[in-house]
C-alpha cells in the first residue's frame, strides 16, 4: 500500500492550488485525478464556454495569467493550457487516470482505494467539486418518451440538437448563455426562468467583477455571512465572458426572439405547467441587482474615484410578457428538446465517513470537517463569495493547508 501524508482528489485548479500550498509547507502528498489535469474542463464543457471572470482575476497561489489580453475572457482550450502549465511548473506529483472508489476511516487516517491501488494517509483533502452530477428534477421522468433531454454536461453545441424548438430550464449563467447560442442557431427558444441573480458586465466603465473585487464583495468571509446555507446556494450570476463584453440578461435574450416564461413546475402527460410568479422573480432581480450598484457606488465615492470612472446608471428594468405563458402543450410538437441547466451536486458516493447531514449534503466549517484530517475545497463559498472562481481557490487552499499542517504536528488549530 501507498502512504502519504495527504491526499488531494482531484487535480483542478483547487487540488493544484492545495498541492502548491501543502510543497510550501513541506507536507508530503499525492494529486489522485480520475483522467488528465483540468478533467473537467476538458470533458464536461460546451464548445464555445468561456470564462465568465476577466483574465486578469485568473490567479493561483505563485501564479497568474501572463497573456496579453489581462481584460479578456479564456475559452476552455486557452484555461486548460493555464491549468496544465502551472501543473508542469511546480512539478505537482499528479497521479493520472486513476480513479477513487472508496475513502474510509482507518485508524488515524484513511484508505484511499483507487483503480490503480491504494493509499493510506493521515489526511485527505476532497478537491473533486462541486459540479459532478447535473441536478436534473424529478419531472423530467415524466416528460414524453418523444422529447429529448440534455444536461449542460452533455451539450457542446447547436448541432448535436434535434430540429425543432429548444426549452431550457434555468436562467442562470449556463442557461443565459445556451439560450442566445442556440437561439443564434435558427432553433426557437423557451427559457424558464426561475431565481437568478442579474448584474451588468461593464459598470461604469470597468467589469462588473473588478468592482466586486476591489469593493470586497467577493472577498467576503462566510463567517460575516447571515445565512451562509442560503448563500452557499445562490445562482450562479447571469453572465457570459463575450469578446464584445456585452450584458447577457433577460432584456438580451427577448430582443434576440427568445420567450421567457416562468420555471417548470410540472408536467401532466403532454401540458408542461409553468409558475406564474415570473414577474416577482424578475422584481426581485432586479431589486438585488440595484443594490449591489449602491453599494459599488458607495464605495467608489468613498475612495475618491468619482470623475475618473463613468458616472453611475441603472439598466432599463426587465421587461416580462404582460401574460406569461403558464402552460405548453408538447403534443403541438414545438419544443423537441429540453435542456436541464438546473445546476448540478457534487458526488461524493465513495465517501464512506461521516460528515453529512441528514440530507445529504457535506457539512464543513470552511472546508475543514469532521472527522479530524478530512478536507474539502471548491464548493461554493467556502471561506469567501469568490471560493467558486480560480481568484478564490489560493486563499481557501492556504486555510485548509494550515488547518492540515497544524493537524499533522498534532497542535490543535481554529478554523
Amino acid at each position: 500500500m501507498n502512504k502519504t501524508d495527504a491526499v488531494i482528489i482531484g487535480a483542478g485548479h483547487c487540488g493544484l492550488a492545495v498541492s502548491r500550498h501543502l510543497a510550501q509547507r513541506s507536507v508530503d502528498h499525492v494529486l489522485l485525478e480520475r483522467g488528465e489535469v483540468a478533467n473537467s474542463w476538458r470533458t464536461e464543457r460546451w464548445d464555445s464556454l468561456t470564462l465568465l471572470t476577466p483574465n486578469w482575476l485568473s490567479r493561483l497561489p505563485d501564479y497568474a495569467y501572463e497573456g496579453d489580453d489581462p481584460d479578456g475572457y479564456m475559452n476552455m482550450p486557452q484555461l486548460i493550457r493555464f491549468i496544465e502549465t502551472y501543473a508542469l511548473r511546480y512539478s505537482a506529483p499528479v497521479q493520472p487516470r486513476t480513479n477513487v472508489t472508496e475513502v474510509a476511516p482507518d485508524g488515524d487516517g484513511y484508505v484511499v482505494a483507487t483503480n490503480q491501488g491504494d493509499w493510506r494517509a493521515r489526511t485527505v483533502v476532497i478537491a473533486s467539486g462541486h459540479c459532478n452530477i447535473p441536478a436534473v428534477p424529478k419531472i423530467a421522468s415524466d416528460m414524453p418518451a418523444d422529447i429529448a433531454m440534455v444536461t449542460p454536461m452533455h451539450y457542446r453545441n447547436p448541432d448535436q440538437l434535434a430540429e425543432g424548438g429548444v426549452l431550457i430550464a434555468g436562467a442562470s449563467a449556463t442557461g443565459v448563455q445556451l439560450a442566445k447560442e442556440i437561439q443564434a442557431s435558427g432553433r426557437p427558444v423557451l427559457l424558464a426562468t426561475g431565481e437568478h441573480v442579474r448584474v451588468p458586465r461593464i459598470y461604469r466603465g470597468k467589469d462588473i467583477k473588478w468592482w466586486m473585487d476591489a469593493a470586497g464583495i467577493l472577498g467576503l468571509p462566510y463567517n460575516e455571512v447571515d445565512d451562509i446555507r442560503r448563500a452557499r446556494r445562490v445562482p450562479s450570476l447571469q453572465l457570459a465572458g463575450l469578446k464584445d463584453k456585452t450584458t447577457l440578461d433577460l432584456n438580451t435574450l427577448t430582443d434576440a426572439g427568445v420567450e421567457i416564461a416562468g420555471r417548470v413546475v410540472g408536467v401532466n402527460g403532454n401540458r408542461l405547467a409553468f409558475s406564474g410568479s415570473l414577474g416577482n422573480v424578475c422584481s426581485l432581480a432586479d431589486l438585488k441587482m440595484n443594490r449591489l450598484l449602491n453599494t459599488i457606488d458607495e464605495w467608489a465615492t468613498e475612495n475618491g474615484l468619482d470623475g475618473k470612472v463613468d458616472p453611475p446608471h441603472r439598466l432599463e428594468a426587465t421587461r416580462v410578457p404582460k401574460i406569461p405563458r403558464l402552460e405548453l402543450d408538447l403534443a403541438e410538437g414545438r419544443i423537441k428538446t429540453i435542456i436541464w441547466a438546473t445546476g448540478y451536486h457534487a458526488d461524493l458516493s465513495w465517501l464512506k465517513a461521516p460528515g453529512f447531514d441528514p440530507r445529504g449534503r457535506l457539512v464543513h466549517d470552511g472546508g475543514v470537517m469532521n472527522p479530524p484530517g478530512l478536507y474539502v475545497v471548491g464548493m461554493p463559498y467556502l471561506r469567501t463569495r469568490k471560493s467558486t472562481l480560480i481568484d478564490g481557490a489560493d486563499l481557501d487552499a492556504g486555510m485548509v493547508a494550515d488547518h492540515l499542517t497544524s493537524y499533522l504536528a498534532g497542535q490543535v488549530m481554529a478554523v
